[in-house]
C-alpha cells in the first residue's frame, strides 16, 4: 500500500517526493494523504529491529493539525446526511411492495363528485 502510494508521488520526505527505497532519519518530516487528510508525521528516532504496531508511537510524532481530523469528521457527517448506510439499492421484497403500494386503486365514489 505505501509502495503503491510512493510510486504515485503520493509521499514526501522533508518536502521532496520518496520513492519505495528511501531511507529516512530521526528529525525526517514525512507527508501522506490518506483518507482525505493530509498527515504530517516527524520521526523521532529509527528503531534497530522491526517494532510491533504498539510500539511503533515510541519512534514517531503525529503533528498533523487537529483542525483536519474536524474536517473528516464533518465530511463523515454530510455523507450520512446525504444518504444513510445500507440504504442502497431496493431489495425484490421492497420493489414488489413498492408495486403493490403504486397499482392500489382509488375506490372513490365518482357518482358523487360535483
Amino acid at each position: 500500500m505505501v509502495t503503491e502510494a510512493c510510486k504515485k508521488n503520493h509521499v514526501t520526505v522533508n518536502g521532496q517526493v520518496a520513492k519505495p527505497s528511501k531511507e529516512v532519519f530521526a528529525t525526517d518530516t514525512i507527508t501522506f494523504r490518506k483518507d482525505q487528510i493530509t498527515h504530517i508525521i516527524t520521526v523521532l528516532d529509527v528503531p534497530e529491529n522491526r517494532v510491533g504496531a504498539k510500539l511503533v508511537d515510541i519512534y514517531r510524532k503525529d503533528e498533523t493539525p487537529a483542525e483536519a481530523y474536524q474536517h473528516l469528521e464533518l465530511l463523515k457527517l454530510s455523507k450520512e446526511h446525504y444518504r444513510k448506510t445500507g440504504d442502497g439499492r431496493p431489495t425484490k421484497k421492497d420493489r414488489r411492495d413498492l408495486d403493490e403500494f403504486g397499482n392500489e386503486t382509488i375506490t372513490e365514489d365518482w357518482d358523487n363528485i360535483v
